[in-house]
């Protein structure tokens, strides 16, 4: 199914620029209100942000939009990703919009859609809405909005309420992002029983990820040295992923995480995507487990998880879904969950992941002027048997196009890493040359 707005994780885009100028995100409105009004009367949407100075303007013309069509709408400022999910099944809404693009920097923005039931809209159901944003830009409306107050308690109400002992004793750094968790994360934590100290929890509209949060978390391992933490969690800038550190300053991914999960739950299985690490899936055979890959995307982990009855599923990137609790990947429980694991086990981090030999992996990203199918592509897929030949099963090859960027991205992982340099290289080599 070709989309022509809506990627991997809903609408992303540079902020004013389409797909996220003034006329499509009113269009937007009008069409998520077109498709809420014919399955419920009265309808309300709950609308959340992160950080970014772009966030607001771009609420008010989703909130005009859907006033357009009907639909009001209620704003509960900043909130995490999980946020919106959790209080658009928990409060009645029809629908959740959260404005984030995630681990973006703050020139990006977004657009994520939330069904009733706190689940992301399934691609057949966006497809629907993209048709109908693009046959209603025909104009801007805005509608202004202001802050929900009464809105505020309950997701960090409910995550402690997930918790079954606190993290008391435990020394914790929380590296905020500078995004939507900057006052969230340091008061969960707190409340839960740790010893908070909170980094990067000073938005300013533009600091959003910048050289901090999940993805850079150099920060993050210098500051759990200097407190002589226990742990230490950073998130993204919605807050739906995490990326853990130990004590010894060792990154905890996904991979490392849904282990930890998997072996304290005692799972028969755990879903994961095609990024995460051999090494994950040799560790969870070792304990009876299975691995269920699907695409990358942490609506793809949760379909399955479903369809399966799996608990628990994720990313490497740092998504993780605790089926029990949540309908998405949910930063801030994930690292509530996985402090409680380790401090109930009376273990560290490096402990309870000290088996777990993660094999050497490179990813290489290839911009493309053309997309076109893999299979339309014959020197890539010539080199992509070749190497699958050689690693003759110890190794995997993933080539996959990018739902965001104009971007091809070539991972290789095995246990000699120089096939995994030399191969990652060739296919990305293959790839410039045909359609680079």
């Amino acid at each position: 199914m070709s989309k022509k707005l809506f990627g991997t994780d809903g609408i992303r885009g540079v902020a004013g620029q389409p797909p996220l100028d003034p006329v499509t995100v009113s269009a937007f409105g009008m069409a998520l209100a077109a498709d809420l009004v014919k399955h419920a009367n009265n309808p309300e949407v709950i609308i959340g942000m992160d950080t970014r100075e772009s966030g607001p303007w771009i609420a008010e013309h989703v909130a005009g939009g859907l006033a357009k069509g009907g639909v009001a709408a209620r704003f509960a400022g900043i909130v995490t990703t999980p946020g919106v999910a959790y209080l658009t099944r928990s409060r009645g809404f029809a629908a959740g919009v959260m404005i984030s693009a995630s681990h973006n920097p703050y020139q990006d923005n977004g657009i994520k859609v939330f069904a009733h039931s706190g689940y992301k809209l399934p691609d057949e159901e966006e497809a629907l809405i993209e048709d109908e944003i693009l046959r209603l830009r025909d104009g801007v409306h805005s509608k202004p909005i202001s802050v929900d107050s009464s809105l505020d308690h309950y997701y960090l109400d409910y995550l402690l309420a997930t918790m079954r002992s606190p993290l008391t004793g435990m020394k914790v750094v929380i590296d905020c992002g500078n995004g939507a968790a900057s006052a969230l994360a340091p008061d969960l934590f707190r409340r839960a029983g740790a010893d908070v100290v909170a980094i990067n929890d000073r938005p300013d509209g533009r600091n959003i990820n910048l050289n901090c949060g999940a993805l850079h978390v150099a920060g993050l391992r210098d500051a759990v040295l200097r407190e002589h933490a226990d742990a230490g969690a950073a998130f993204d800038g919605d807050a739906d992923r995490a990326i853990l550190i130990s004590a010894s300053c060792k990154i905890i991914d996904g991979d490392h995480m849904l282990l930890i999960a998997a072996r304290a739950l005692k799972v028969d299985s755990v879903v994961a995507t095609v990024m995460s690490n051999l090494g994950l899936e040799r560790a969870l055979e070792r304990d009876g487990i299975r691995l269920l890959r699907t695409p990358v995307g942490d609506k793809y982990v949760l379909e399955e998880m479903v369809r399966t009855g799996a608990a628990i599923g994720g990313e490497q990137s740092g998504h993780v879904i605790f089926r029990e609790y949540a309908t998405t990947g949910d930063g801030m429980l994930t690292a509530l969950r996985i402090f409680e694991i380790a401090r109930t086990a009376g273990e560290s981090l490096d402990e309870l992941t000290r088996d777990l030999a993660i094999y050497p992996q490179k990813l290489v990203n290839v911009r493309f002027r053309e997309r076109r199918p893999l299979r339309d592509l014959p020197a890539v897929v010539a080199e992509i048997e070749r190497a699958e030949k050689v690693l003759n099963g110890n190794g995997r090859v993933l080539v996959r196009f990018s739902g965001t960027e104009p971007l091809a991205r070539v991972m290789v992982e095995a246990a000699d890493p120089a096939l995994v340099e030399s191969f990652s290289e060739s296919i990305a080599d293959a790839i410039r040359s045909e359609i680079g």
